[in-house]
């Protein structure tokens, strides 16, 4: 009998298909274009290799064309990003590139809203991801075989609009699948007994944080700092240098700190609300976040869109206050082992942490958004602090350095235990209805594909004709 899999039988050959190559939607989509010579490797030809190929056009759907190149292309990419490419054909690299080309032609088709100061802003990103690792805006140019930086600039806008409407284009596909509990329940009873997924060994876990505090006249150095960094950029400095040299943003330091953000941009409020109340040149004075103290300088506002850049500075724990935290959370630790509180109770009263605290210190697993951790996929350091412990057991204070290299102190407990076991409808539903919504989700794109593929213009050239492709792309 053939392993048991998440990915069930029921789900029939084509939607599979479909599904696994819409695996590498996202990985093309989201390649940042840089190819090098070392991750070229041989593709699989529908034809001989003894005739050298002349690149044309080999598909037209809608408004859109696929040269043979861009088969070439897509390999590469997966390739660069680290996927193998070693199982797919030529037919089914076209068969995606057909699919993204439908989902573009139709999101113009269904009015998809896709602005230009979001495509720019795009470019600008892997412009500047390009050079950061080909070395110059001119090797960028010449790698791509173009004669200058704004014809380069106009080939890969059209590229990334693409991307973007095929992205939006299948989010509006997905977005419109809704299951009820009852499709649920008749998705789980279609599964034949011998074919049940079987979930691994989970674990529930929370945690008590004791952040040390800053004194203020760490925080005042910091702030000092910044008003000197200020000083100094208004004499003439580079605030792109400053923030390279600098700033201990992991995210922006090494483009100058450099980001793009509207109103909808996913910043925490008080970085929102003094980037939106700058005038464009102007730097803000030193402000406080939960990161840290920044300083911003807007260099140009387009419309309801700010360009800036920052610089992060994180005030200086001391070995006094950080011992002191030591101190603190190994007395809470006390408390909870000599049972005078629990732990959940000792979380809601002490943790410094705004995320688990209210709910007792329970952790939320950040890939499935609920509070089982699978032991085979959890994050390995989060492993190695719960591996060992036993029921109800908690840990000694571990120190804990996040990106900014800010420490902490924090406790950690295993709540609960789930061992390998074969799904239950009742213990596993949130696992069940996430397959349940994704074999929907297939079956909807499936049904997209059948419809669209009839309304619209599509010719196949050459020897591609002969492909075996998942979706009707021929119309037999």
């Amino acid at each position: 009998m053939p392993s048991k899999k998440i990915q069930m039988k029921s789900v029939n050959n084509r939607i599979a298909l479909m599904f696994f190559l819409l695996l590498f939607s996202s990985t093309i989509a989201s390649s940042q274009e840089i190819i090098k010579d070392s991750v070229i490797a041989p593709v699989k030809k529908t034809q001989s290799n003894q005739r050298q190929k002349i690149d044309g056009i080999v598909a037209t759907v809608g408004d859109y064309i696929v040269l043979d190149s861009d088969i070439d292309k897509s390999y590469l990419e997966i390739s660069s990003q680290g996927g193998s490419i070693k199982d797919i054909t030529r037919c089914q690299m076209l068969g995606k590139l057909l699919e993204d080309k439908l989902y573009a032609h139709q999101a113009i088709q269904d009015s998809v809203k896709v602005t230009d100061s979001e495509v720019k802003g795009m470019l600008e990103e892997r412009v500047s991801y390009m050079v950061g690792q080909i070395g110059s805006m001119e090797k960028v140019v010449n790698y791509y075989n173009k004669s200058s930086e704004e014809e380069f600039r106009s080939y890969f806008f059209d590229i990334l609009k693409e991307q973007k409407l095929t992205s939006e284009m299948q989010k509006k596909i997905i977005g419109e699948v809704e299951i009820t509990p009852e499709e649920v329940r008749n998705f789980f009873k279609t599964i034949p007994k011998e074919e049940l997924p079987l979930f691994g060994a989970e674990m529930e876990v929370a945690q008590i944080v004791v952040t040390p505090k800053v004194s203020e006249a760490e925080k005042q150095k910091v702030i000092d700092k910044l008003n000197q960094f200020k000083k100094e950029i208004k004499e003439g400095s580079s605030f792109a240098t400053k923030a390279v040299l600098y700033s201990q943003d992991p995210g922006s330091r090494s483009n100058g700190g450099f980001y793009k953000m509207n109103r909808k941009t996913a910043f925490i409020k008080e970085f929102k609300d003094v980037a939106f109340s700058l005038a464009e040149g102007e730097i803000s004075e030193p402000f406080e976040t939960d990161f840290g103290f920044h300083i911003i300088y807007i260099e140009k506002i387009k419309g309801q869109e700010l360009e800036l850049r920052h610089i992060l500075l994180t005030p200086t724990v001391t070995e006094d206050v950080l011992n002191e935290a030591k101190e603190k959370i190994t007395l809470i630790r006390k408390r909870v082992e000599d049972k005078e509180l629990t732990f959940e109770e000792a979380a809601r009263t002490f943790s410094d942490e705004k995320e688990t605290r209210a709910n007792g210190g329970v952790l939320i697993n950040p890939k499935t958004q609920d509070t089982r951790f699978e032991l085979t996929k959890m994050d390995p350091s989060l492993y190695g602090q719960v591996s060992s412990l036993k029921d109800s057991d908690v840990s000694q204070p571990i120190i804990d350095v996040d990106e900014q290299g800010r420490k902490s102190y924090k406790l950690i407990t295993v709540t609960n235990r789930i061992n390998e076991h074969v799904a239950d409808y009742a213990t596993d539903y949130i696992k069940i209805k996430e397959l349940a919504v994704k074999e929907k989700q297939i079956r909807a794109i499936g049904k997209w594909f059948d419809e669209k593929i009839k309304e619209t213009y599509i010719k196949i050239l050459g020897e591609y004709r002969d492909c075996d492709f998942t979706n009707n792309w021929v119309k037999q």
